[in-house]
């Protein structure tokens, strides 16, 4: 005899099992396993730190004690960054390299697969930089010229950079068989075509010259246009590497220097913050 939209007793047991343990398991994931002051962490987010990053859970936990008092303090100094700081700080960064905001950006969005994660980021490293001008301000010694003198003296291997590049230039008037032939670069594909080029950086426009910079050996640059075809350069050979001069790079060494000594300050603010912080062990 058959029976429709019964369940056998044998079958009952298992699925009520099933169905507690499952809701067992939920549970103890989303159980809380410490609070740091008022602020709760748990054991998933405690597992989830350790596969993302590949922590012990000792590692895991203190970085999310870490980050639990650094965002205490960020909103009890109420420090926040919005897309015009975002903006400004990327100008910033544009200006510097010879380039204007809207070409910076154009690079970036090559370079990052998501621009938005790209603006989180930036973001997040704002705030931290408004927290630190905040906190250290008085209790980190400005670097002085001397201070300048002796940090480049000491690692000019920082302060490089080729006058000739060697690269083969991939180019087409297809974007997506561009970027297949950058998936696949000891494949001749039709409709791309290579050349080997020699660069002289003295002679390149300011955004080439950083897009090239930034890019390493045996890798391909962000795709830019050129001639109305899309074209991308892998780097083959950085040749003759000159020292920078002091003067040009002397703003980027203060800037070294004081992040350096700022960073250790906050290293010490914030291991002092986690003695008197009120951690209570749950589970």
């Amino acid at each position: 005899m058959k029976q429709y939209g019964i369940l056998s007793t044998g079958k009952k047991v298992f699925f009520t099992l099933l169905l507690t343990s499952s809701v067992a398991f939920a549970g103890m994931v989303d159980a809380i396993a410490l609070v740091v002051n008022d602020t709760p962490i748990t054991l998933y987010d405690i597992e989830k730190r350790k596969v993302e990053r590949n922590l012990s859970k000792e590692e895991a936990v203190s970085q999310l004690v870490d980050e639990a008092l650094f965002q205490e303090i960020v909103e009890k100094n109420n420090i926040t960054a919005d897309i015009f700081d975002v903006n400004n700080y990327l100008e910033k960064i544009a200006a510097s390299n010879g380039m204007d905001l809207y070409t910076f950006k154009s690079i970036i969005k090559q370079k990052y697969k998501n621009y938005e994660a790209y603006e989180e980021q930036t973001k997040q490293q704002i705030i931290r930089e408004k927290l630190t001008q905040k906190l250290v301000r008085g209790n980190v010694k400005i670097a002085t010229e001397e201070d300048l003198k002796i940090y480049y003296e000491n690692n000019q291997n920082q302060f490089k950079a080729a006058s000739n590049v060697k690269a083969i230039q991939y180019s087409s008037a297809n974007k997506a068989d561009l970027i297949n032939a950058t998936q696949n670069p000891m494949v001749n594909l039709p409709g791309v075509t290579r050349a080997p080029v020699d660069l002289d950086q003295t002679n390149l426009n300011p955004q080439l010259r950083y897009v090239i910079n930034e890019t390493n050996i045996n890798q391909f640059t962000p795709i830019f246009t050129s001639n109305k075809q899309f074209v991308t350069l892998m780097i083959v050979q950085k040749e003759n590497q000159q020292t920078i001069a002091f003067e040009d790079v002397k703003d980027r060494i203060f800037n070294i220097i004081m992040q350096d000594r700022e960073q250790t300050f906050l290293k010490d603010y914030f291991e002092k913050l986690k003695l008197s912080a009120d951690i209570k062990i749950v589970r």
